[in-house]
């Protein structure tokens, strides 16, 4: 299984195990589930890998009865599927699924910068702006892993400038059972490139406080990064 403490934020503390995410009220499982979903997000958990349940209790110092229940919140946000005493394996999404995924996806980041362009205030169109101009930086430097992260910043910027907490959750989520496979797409040629070129329209479409623009960009951006996904699978069929 892949160094998750060293790929998902996870830092060495004296007794040799791996770190936890914590925050005010957060049980064990849900800082096991944070460090998991961010080791498959960040593409260091690849679709199939399997997630033993003694060995990851073992890494972060705790027994394994948190371990389960993390799994099972990843399995309710199909991230995962459960493997009874084997553990659990990060869900592989066939080509049909993912097109449909993508599809929703656009739709719900479309409406995302819809209300944006209707609602962001100076502040998150100061924000929006100064992450962009970063993504423009991590592109000139090549930084595939830098450049993702910043990516994400931006569209989550976009989610909390919509000012409406459910569709963001919505989004999020589906993002989330998606992002092993976004992140391929950046490696692609070209993509980053591309991927800055359509970002600026998105954000001067919400910057001009044109909806229709904003939901009209968004839409196709994240329509090209599946029509790319998939064009980037089928050469390995």
């Amino acid at each position: 299984m892949a160094d998750i403490g060293a790929h998902a934020g996870g830092k060495r503390v004296k007794n040799g195990h791996d770190a936890l995410p914590a925050g005010p009220g957060m049980t064990l499982a849900e800082s096991l589930r944070l460090k998991l979903e961010g080791a498959i997000a960040a593409g260091h958990l690849e679709p199939g890998s399997r997630l033993d349940e003694q060995e990851i209790a073992q890494r972060f110092g705790v027994s394994r009865t948190p371990v389960r229940e993390a799994f099972r919140l990843m399995a309710a946000n199909n991230l995962v599927e459960l493997r009874g005493r084997q553990g659990a394996t990060v869900r592989s999404i066939k080509a049909q699924a993912l097109i449909e995924m993508f599809q929703v996806m656009a739709e719900l980041e479309g409406l995302c910068a819809r209300l944006a362009a209707r609602r962001v205030s100076q502040v998150w169109g100061a924000e929006i702006g100064e992450i962009h101009q970063r993504l423009v930086a991590a592109g000139e430097t090549g930084d595939i892993d830098v450049f993702y992260d910043i990516n994400q910043e931006f569209h989550e910027a976009i989610y909390e400038a919509s000012r409406n907490a459910f569709l963001a959750d919505q989004t999020r989520k589906l993002r989330n059972q998606v992002a092993a496979y976004r992140r391929r797409v950046t490696r692609m040629p070209n993509r980053i490139a591309d991927t800055i070129r359509e970002h600026e329209a998105i954000m001067q479409a919400i910057l001009a406080h044109d909806p229709e623009r904003a939901h009209s960009a968004m839409r196709d951006h994240v329509n090209l990064l599946g029509d790319n996904l998939l064009d980037f699978l089928a050469a390995f069929e």
